[in-house]
Formats: structure tokens, C-alpha cells, sequence
């Protein structure tokens, strides 16, 4: 590993490159979650409709329709749904602010200074994930006050968690990738209907796959979000694992939630390692 000679009093001092990078991570991740703080509407606007979701649609459909599972609580069933619209739009918002740094705020003399260029995506990473778990948590808060019935074990929530990190680190990569190859806030803006809210329409998050046509339930089986919603429901919902049924046509939900956790875990790290590199490559251009 190689390291820094740090000299203190006469004596040089080695600081390994890992702590370096660590150092410079955590400051860059600050700077981003100052800036984040300093505009309320990036924590609370996103919060809005997914608790709208939770406290009003979601019964008010649970009482015209009679529910869709018998054994699922359709409020926790949508509730859970929903985070597949929150964490895009807290992803989608992160990617707009990257841009705005870009154009008039310090990302010039960031790229100038002496770290490697992938921190400045990580420490992003590192503040959407931080504000995506408050807002999920006040999200399930707030559903369970309204009545859903959660089941919740600590298996499950290991499940819920990994699913919801790596879904989370898909969609920010996504979205930086797209906030390195759209030169302006409004065609960025223009882009997030069909990456942030159409897949939350296909992928189960108001009713199972199985009641969409053929050809759309297989258009929904390619989607992340409809894997990373069906293991949030196995850990949180329904530990019969319906929804991985759907997708996956298995009698062994453990099994299912495995292959499910693949797929997400493949989506992350190709969108995270992409939006790295259009990072770079759109920094010297």
C-alpha cells in the first residue's frame, strides 16, 4: 500500500493511502450533505408523494379493491412500493445538483485537487444513500402509524436493507451518468419521468406483475426495481415471497430472494462503475 511521509517535529509520519482517500471521502461527503441541508425541498419534496402514496391511496385502494393478497396488508404492500419512487426522485435530485455544481458551483477546483476523481461520485453516493435511509424510515414510520402491518424480523430487515442499499446505488449511478451526459438542468429535467416514475408503474408497486399482460410482466421481470421490491416485501411484508414468486416461478422463496438479490446487486455495481467513468470522462472534456 503506498502512503505519505507527513512530517511532525522533526519526525516523518507515513499516513497510508487508504486513510488519505478515506479523509478525502468524508470530506467531500460533508461538503455534499452541507449543500443538501442548505435546501430543504432536496429532503422534503421527494417525501411528499410517497407519503401521500402511504396514507391516503393506499387505504383509499385497499378499500374499493379488497386488497390483492389475502395475507399482505395492501397499506404495507403500497407503502413498501413506494420507496421504489422515493429513492429515484432522491437520486434523480442528487444528479440535478451535480449539474449545478458543474455550472456555477466548485466542481472546477475540486476536479483540480490532488484525489482521485471517483471520490467526488462516491461522496455523493455516500449522501443520497444517508438521505435515502431517513427518508425511507420516516416513510415506514409513518405507514405503520396509519395502520400497515409490517412483519418485521431481523432477517428481514438484513433483507430489506440490501435490497433497498443496492437499488439506491443503482439509481445514483444512473443518475450521475446522466447528469455527465445532459449539459443542462432542463433537459435533465425532462429525462426523469422515464427513468424515475415509469418503472414505478411496471415493477409491482401497486399490484402484483402477475395482473399485467404477458409481454409487460416480462418487460417488469427485467427491471431492478421489480426485484429490489419484491425482496423488501419478503423482508418486511410477506415472507411467503409472492412477489419473488411472480418473478422468479419458484417454489423456495430463499432461493428466489438470492437469485433477486443477484440481479440487483449486478445493476448496481454496472450503473455505479458506469456513471464513475462518464464522470471522468465528461471532467476533461
Amino acid at each position: 500500500m503506498s502512503a505519505t511521509a507527513i512530517r511532525t517535529g522533526g519526525l516523518a509520519v507515513r499516513r497510508p493511502a487508504l486513510t488519505r482517500r478515506t479523509s478525502a471521502l468524508m470530506t467531500l461527503a460533508g461538503r455534499r450533505a452541507a449543500l443538501t441541508a442548505h435546501n430543504p425541498r432536496q429532503v422534503a419534496v421527494p417525501l411528499l408523494t410517497p407519503i401521500l402514496f402511504a396514507t391516503v391511496i393506499a387505504p383509499a385502494l385497499s378499500k374499493a379493491l379488497g386488497g390483492l393478497h389475502t395475507h399482505i396488508d395492501y397499506v404495507a404492500y403500497v407503502s413498501v412500493g413506494t420507496v421504489g419512487l422515493l429513492v429515484p426522485l432522491a437520486a434523480i435530485f442528487a444528479g440535478l445538483s451535480v449539474i449545478v455544481d458543474r455550472h456555477s458551483g466548485a466542481q472546477k477546483e475540486l476536479l483540480a485537487a490532488p484525489i482521485p476523481r471517483a471520490l467526488l461520485v462516491l461522496s455523493n453516493l455516500v449522501v443520497v444513500l444517508a438521505l435515502a435511509t431517513f427518508q425511507v424510515v420516516v416513510l415506514i414510520a409513518v405507514a405503520a402509524l396509519r395502520g400497515g402491518a409490517f412483519d418485521i424480523t431481523a432477517s428481514g430487515v438484513a433483507w430489506f436493507v440490501a435490497a433497498s442499499v443496492l437499488f439506491t446505488v443503482f439509481m445514483y449511478g444512473m443518475a450521475e451518468t446522466l447528469a455527465a451526459r445532459i449539459p443542462s438542468q432542463e433537459e435533465y429535467i425532462g429525462a426523469t419521468p422515464a427513468v424515475a416514475i415509469l418503472p414505478f408503474f411496471f415493477a409491482g408497486a401497486l399490484f402484483p406483475i402477475h395482473v399485467l399482460p404477458g409481454a409487460l410482466a416480462a418487460f417488469a421481470k427485467l427491471l431492478p426495481l421489480t426485484h429490489a421490491l419484491a425482496l423488501m416485501r419478503y423482508g418486511f411484508v410477506d415472507h411467503r415471497g409472492t412477489g419473488l414468486h411472480d418473478i422468479w416461478g419458484m417454489s423456495n422463496p430463499t432461493t428466489e430472494a438470492w437469485l433477486s438479490l443477484g440481479v440487483v446487486v449486478l445493476f448496481a455495481a454496472a450503473f455505479i462503475g458506469l456513471g464513475i467513468r462518464t464522470f471522468k470522462r465528461s471532467a476533461v472534456s
